[in-house]
């Protein structure tokens, strides 16, 4: 697999989100299975595992993964996140969002960072965390003072990168100004294009960029017709039957292109995103070991100028109906 860099973390370009092997986020699962994807993640060189102490009930996500690296701990960069995973009793704040639901709620007080660690730390099975993320920025916290917290786990010796989830160019340089930032994870594909200020702030700093929902929740692999009733994506407007199949047909011309150079929608999707910057790397998810091994794959493709300026071309008329996330 090859290799980049996020600050002087080194990771490779194509790692996995483990979100989707939690119950209800994609249809159920059971942890059979679950381990089993995990595992074919690391055995294909995807060992740069992005998980949260928010996905699935109870931290599971984190636990599923420290299971998975258990007895190759020294082989895998494990990124968490907190802030949504807020301890009973303690307040919370709305961050907006674009699914149904209207909101998150978040804390990232100081006073309550070294807690979502150490539990994180106990869910992996593990003595240090890679790469740490505050999930989203706490409305109600400056990003600087959360920022302060995570510097004195670096510190400590429980972290041993910054990172931020989901935050914005000027939030981004604040936050650097207190203590250095290895990524930031936004979501960024053919489906949601990243925000050029928070880019052009990323590279100005010397910060990696990591793209969360790089096949657009599935949506780019081609193959989403419908949903399951218990799949986390009722609540994303672009899936919603009438724009799933507005958007699929305003897709076709991509789809095309794959098939033209012999690859899966997907991995012409991974590998257009990798060419977009040096400093960018995906974490795509999947249930599936051969569509993992897959996704992985394309991290060995180059894509001719010629294939990237049809692409930009046809993303240009690419109107995507209905919003996503954030």
């Amino acid at each position: 697999m090859k290799t980049r860099t996020l600050g002087d973390l080194q990771v490779p370009a194509i790692g996995f989100g483990a979100m989707v092997l939690s119950p209800g986020m994609y249809g159920d699962i059971d942890d059979d299975r679950a381990e089993t994807a995990l595992r074919a993640a690391l055995d294909a060189g995807g060992t740069h595992v992005d998980t949260s102490d928010a996905y699935g009930p109870d931290g599971h996500n984190e636990r599923l993964v420290g299971r998975a690296i258990k007895g190759r701990r020294d082989e895998v960069v494990v990124a968490t996140k907190f802030g949504l995973a807020i301890p009973e009793g303690e307040p919370s704040r709305a961050h907006p969002v674009g699914y149904a639901f209207n909101e998150l709620r978040v804390n990232a007080e100081p006073r309550l960072v070294r807690r979502y660690a150490e539990h994180s730390l106990r869910n992996l099975g593990t003595d240090v965390i890679d790469l740490y993320y505050a999930h989203y920025p706490d409305p109600g916290v400056p990003i600087e003072e959360t920022v302060g917290a995570m510097a004195g786990l670096v510190r400590d010796g429980l972290i041993r990168h910054v990172g931020l989830s989901n935050v914005t160019a000027a939030q981004l340089r604040a936050a650097h100004a207190v203590h250095p930032v290895s990524a930031v994870q936004n979501e960024w594909s053919m489906w949601r294009h990243v925000d050029p200020d928070l880019l052009a702030t990323a590279r100005e700093l010397g910060v990696g960029i990591v793209a969360w929902s790089p096949l657009g929740s599935g949506f780019l692999t081609g193959t989403v017709q419908s949903l399951g009733e218990d799949d986390f994506r009722h609540n994303a407007p672009r899936f919603d039957a009438g724009n799933l199949a507005s958007n699929n047909d305003r897709y076709a011309p991509i789809r095309a292109m794959a098939a033209q150079l012999g690859v899966t929608p997907a991995q012409l999707a991974l590998a257009w995103l990798l060419h977009q910057d040096e400093h960018v790397v995906t974490i795509p998810g999947s249930r599936t070991p051969a569509h993992i091994e897959e996704n992985l794959a394309a991290a060995d493709l180059t894509l001719h100028p010629d294939t990237l300026d049809a692409i930009g071309k046809a993303l240009a008329a690419f109107e995507v109906s209905g919003g996503t996330l954030l």
